[in-house]
């Protein structure tokens, strides 16, 4: 996402010790009077690109070890740190768009401060299996959202939601329905809560979000669209 700023620069600026001289009595009739040409301050367009890429590294590269968000829970100062490169992604992302259609797709977790996300992450051994991939499949059309865990090869929960866009980075959700399968079962679960959360950041690659809880989230595109 590249986002165009203007900068004022001056081919020829005047240092702190540059005296203007000006007759006393100028003679706007004399063919002697002389002219002062002033340069015009030349307007050039130049690109952030480098400045959000570097921002996005930066995150990138603090939440890389952080097994999904599970060995943040035990450091505050690393989740901090985190927050604050959060915090500039947001002012990267400000003032623009993130509930048009580029917010339709699916999402795989990177790494997330939601207790109840990394709870099923880290416990799910206790069902002999471990979480695979974590999604939030979005379609902003339909109005839908899908908050999925995998347990592979064959197990799966989600939760459904209904959304609706709110404002330009807003969207609020409501639960509907949950599941949870396996091979050949199934257990319908009661829908639960609702509230709202906003993608502060959106690229090509990534998306950065917080919600009504202060609770933090960085995904990126998954490689492949995830269906019921």
């Amino acid at each position: 996402m590249t986002v165009a700023v203007l900068t004022v620069s001056y081919s020829s600026p005047l240092s702190p010790s540059t005296k203007i001289k000006t007759p006393p009595h100028p003679n706007l009739n004399s063919n002697s009077s002389k002219i002062q040409h002033f340069r015009v301050p030349k307007i050039t367009c130049s690109s952030i690109t480098t400045q959000s890429q570097s921002a996005k590294q930066d995150l990138l590269n603090l939440i890389s070890d952080q097994d999904r968000g599970l060995k943040t829970q035990k450091d505050p100062e690393k989740r901090d740190e985190i927050v604050k490169a959060i915090d500039a992604m947001a002012i990267m992302g400000r003032n623009t768009v993130t509930t048009g259609g580029s917010l339709s797709a699916t999402w795989r977790l990177l790494w997330t401060t939601e207790n109840e996300q990394l709870f099923i992450i880290e416990k799910a051994y206790l069902f002999g299996t471990q979480a695979g991939d974590v999604l939030q499949v979005i379609d902003v059309d339909k109005k839908t959202l899908n908050n999925v865990t995998t347990f592979p090869p064959d197990g799966v929960f989600f939760v459904r939601s209904s959304i609706e866009i709110a404002s330009s980075q807003r969207v609020n959700f409501k639960f509907t329905s949950a599941v949870l399968r396996g091979k050949n079962w199934e257990i319908p679960l009661p829908p639960f809560g609702q509230g709202w959360f906003e993608t502060v950041y959106l690229d090509d690659e990534i998306r950065v979000v917080k919600d009504i809880r202060d609770d933090y989230l960085v995904v990126e595109r998954a490689s492949y669209n995830w269906k019921e």
